[in-house]
């Protein structure tokens, strides 16, 4: 049984998450809050295993709570925002919480039927995250010039729950790439641009939300608008971004799989597939189709992946070459993008 705690100073929030999570035998709300102070007594009492956490609270709020939880007690948390405090869910993000869902703007069925699917998804693989054993390279990967990638290399990654932290560490570490970069992070619409400027912030490289139509240059990096698909095709010898709209049906926009299929028919054995932490088995597709075009794939271990579903969905798939820590991967991928396709 996974024990939640649901903090909300909304009533209706409250009642509504709570009513979501009790609907799964699995899952039990063993308390609910309305304000930091007494999220913190009940995380005291009832041990839980995993906190849903809204931000804007009277008295301390849902950013204290996450100090609070850091220093004294390592439990996961899954913040239910609002879609207008972007920059407060990657605060939030930056001071531990593990993922972010978005409370519906209307109080439409359909809306509340796709916030519970993704919230249970969520809390089931959040109640086994856990803090990266691994760090990250606390120095940037040599060399800082260009390296020698073929005109027909491309590098595509893509990332679930804890991705924000792992894309950041990653591209801290990486130097500018004779190749096009890539990233498929499951995100809400809105959410991708301001992602990429922060991305920007920690690069020798720029990195910038992928639009429809979009020329991809090597030495730069491009992150699949939230909400909707990227796919990648060769236009006269240079590489082009398509973006389609997401369908009712589909789970998680961007899709990995998409992504990664793309790359393999585009670039063929020049492809390179990085599967980073993450929830569910998008990217598996993806890995097998890249490996099939003679192309060439990386998976996150367990050892430092926040939620190893999608990296071991990946490996299970028997299209890995290379599962390293995080703290290896951006040599990892300076070493195969040098490296003869097989």
């Amino acid at each position: 049984m996974i024990r939640v705690l649901v903090v909300d100073d909304s009533a209706f929030s409250r009642v509504t998450i709570s009513r979501m999570i009790q609907r799964d035998p699995e899952l039990k709300v063993v308390a609910t809050a309305t304000r930091g102070e007494e999220a913190i007594r009940l995380a005291l009492a009832h041990r839980p295993d995993v906190v849903t956490l809204d931000l804007e609270m009277p008295g301390l709020d849902g950013f204290a709570v996450l100090r609070w939880l850091a220093a004294n007690l390592p439990v996961p948390a899954i913040v239910v925002s609002s879609r207008q405090g972007r920059d407060d869910v990657f605060r939030a993000l930056d001071l531990g919480a593990v993922d972010f869902v978005l409370k519906p703007q209307a109080h439409a069925s359909l809306e509340y039927e796709r916030l519970e699917s993704v919230l249970i998804a969520k809390i089931r693989a959040i109640a086994e995250a856990r803090p990266p054993r691994a760090a990250a390279p606390r120095r940037p990967v040599p060399p800082a010039a260009p390296i020698a990638s073929g005109a027909s290399a491309l590098l595509v990654i893509g990332a679930s729950t804890g991705g924000p932290a792992a894309l950041t560490a990653l591209f801290a570490a990486l130097p500018p790439l004779a190749c096009p970069v890539v990233v498929a992070q499951h995100m809400p619409a809105g959410f991708t641009g301001l992602f990429a400027e922060r991305l920007t912030r920690v690069a020798r490289f720029p990195v910038v939300e992928a639009h429809a139509g979009q020329a991809l240059h090597p030495g730069r990096a491009y992150v699949a608008p939230g909400g909707a698909h990227l796919e990648i095709a060769r236009d006269d010898g240079s590489w082009r971004a398509r973006v389609e709209e997401r369908a009712p049906r589909d789970l998680f926009s961007p899709s990995v799989d998409r992504l990664f299929r793309s790359a393999a028919a585009a670039a063929g054995a020049g492809a390179l597939g990085v599967i980073l932490t993450g929830m569910g088995s998008d990217g598996r597709e993806g890995v097998v189709a890249i490996r099939a075009s003679g192309g060439r794939t990386i998976a996150e271990s367990e050892e430092s992946a926040v939620v190893f579903g999608m990296p071991r969905e990946a490996a299970l798939s028997g299209a890995i070459d290379e599962v390293r820590p995080l703290g290896e991967i951006p040599a990892a991928i300076l070493r195969l993008l040098r490296a003869d396709p097989k």
